[in-house]
């Protein structure tokens, strides 16, 4: 079953079709055709791939003509899997013959050994030809340490995160990336968030710890307040639990103080429950990513909070969660 992790990693490039054709440009230097408009064709896998071969992701590259030029079909790679050197060439002639243009397999693999293992060429037989997947990992991905080229190029910035954060430079890398965060919605933010942090080592995840302890007692708030809040939850080993408990009070109070001056203001009532809506929703899509299945009764309930710092708070517990119960605690 795929993780949280490989699930957002193809949410990645699903959110932002044009990733991946910027990836083959920028960093494997490949001349891509100019295009248009590049859109995410999954849907159609049914009829383009037999059902025991199935991508993670196809993306289709089209002309100012509506004429296809280029496709690119996106595989996430966590582990070492021999069948997928049966699979991917079935993917590239499979595509290529009923789409009749160019058909590339771009393969993302966080681990350094597995995209030694995936970039390897293919043959196909005899010699006689080969298929070379085009591998997004540790020695392709920059590593992006200043925050300003995390921000224009997020994606890249938690990418490279995933692929650097354990690395010498792994703090500044990992500190880019979570800065960069703070310009995505907070489904987005949480996800990436999840996918850094699965990807640290226990050292690195300490000094992060660390990082956020400083920032918090100096009173700095260079990182988004959800990462702060998230790592407060549990992860922060060393700082005192009513130092910790008295810093989300205040936090709180501010917040319930600023919705009730919104209020006082005039805030229409139809505002607040579109916000409780749209956290709602948020909260079941995180779930249902994270593979929770929820029971009759625990989706009713979430249908039904009408507290927003209740919302907040369920959303915070999914990352990291294994049932609904971690989560609706």
């Amino acid at each position: 079953m795929p993780t949280l992790e490989h699930n957002a990693l193809v949410e990645m490039f699903r959110g932002r079709p044009e990733l991946a054709p910027h990836v083959l440009a920028t960093l494997f230097h490949v001349e891509v055709p100019p295009h248009a408009s590049v859109a995410v064709v999954e849907s159609s896998l049914d009829q383009l791939i037999p059902a025991e071969f199935r991508a993670d992701l196809v993306l289709e590259l089209r002309d100012a003509n509506g004429a296809l030029v280029l496709a690119i079909v996106l595989e996430v790679q966590r582990d070492v899997d021999p069948d997928k050197k049966f699979s991917w060439p079935t993917y590239v002639t499979g595509v290529r013959a009923r789409r009749r243009c160019a058909t590339v397999v771009l393969v993302v693999a966080p681990d350094a050994g597995v995209a030694a293992w995936a970039a390897e060429s293919i043959d196909v037989g005899l010699g006689l030809g080969t298929v070379t997947p085009l591998v997004l990992g540790p020695a392709v991905v920059p590593e992006i340490t200043n925050p300003a080229v995390a921000e224009k190029e997020t994606e890249l910035a938690v990418l490279s995160a995933v692929a650097h954060g354990n690395g010498p430079n792994g703090l500044t890398v990992v500190q880019a990336a979570l800065a960069a965060l703070g310009r995505l919605d907070q489904e987005h933010a949480m996800v990436y968030f999840q996918l850094i942090w699965d990807g640290l080592r226990k050292p690195m995840q300490q000094a992060l710890e660390a990082l956020v302890m400083e920032r918090q007692i100096e009173g700095e708030a260079k990182l988004p307040p959800f990462v702060q809040r998230l790592i407060d939850r549990g992860k922060l080993e060393g700082m005192r639990e009513g130092e910790l408990k008295g810093m989300r009070e205040g936090k709180r109070e501010g917040m319930r103080e600023g919705e009730l001056k919104g209020m006082r203001e005039g805030k229409r009532e139809g505002m607040r429950e579109g916000e409780l809506k749209g956290k709602r929703e948020t909260l079941l899509r995180l779930l249902a990513r994270a593979g929770i299945v929820l029971a009759e009764n625990e989706s009713a309930r979430i249908q039904t909070c009408s507290d927003i710092a209740t919302l907040d708070r369920w959303l915070e517990n999914v990352l990291g969660a294994k049932t609904a119960s971690d989560v609706l605690a």
